[in-house]
């Protein structure tokens, strides 16, 4: 039985070049990559084609990366897509407040293309 890696990544990051360089990174994988520039807009396309992974930043306009990661996991629809927080913010209480949020991973910028492949590949296994 054929097991496929590859999947839908929506990616919500304001930063126009941190969303360039995710959506290379992962469409180098060949992750088909939906790009979202703020939380706002990552709901409405989770409701138009429900991603495999979803990668948020932390610090957007209007709601955060944590909010949005709690108003999706109190939604029956979408509690069970793995979110990773990619966030500059280091410190080990932000990593403990993502995980309170419901964030199944955390990484922190800069990252490399393998931390972020070796983090989406463990929570789709």
């Amino acid at each position: 039985m054929d097991i496929t890696l590859v999947g839908t990544i929506l990616i919500v990051e304001d930063s126009p070049s941190e969303l360039e360089l995710m959506s290379h990174f992962l469409g180098e994988s060949d992750y088909k990559v939906i790009k979202a520039t703020g939380a706002k807009d990552a709901l409405e396309k989770i409701q138009e084609n429900p991603p495999d992974v979803i990668v948020t930043d932390v610090v957007m306009p209007g709601m955060s990366g944590f909010e949005l990661c709690r108003s999706l996991k109190k939604n029956p629809v979408t509690q069970g897509i793995p979110i990773i927080i990619c966030s500059s913010k280091n410190q080990e209480i932000d990593r403990l407040w993502a995980m309170r949020q419901g964030a199944d991973a955390y990484i922190t910028k800069p990252y490399t293309r393998e931390q972020l492949l070796r983090v989406i590949k463990s929570l789709t296994i």
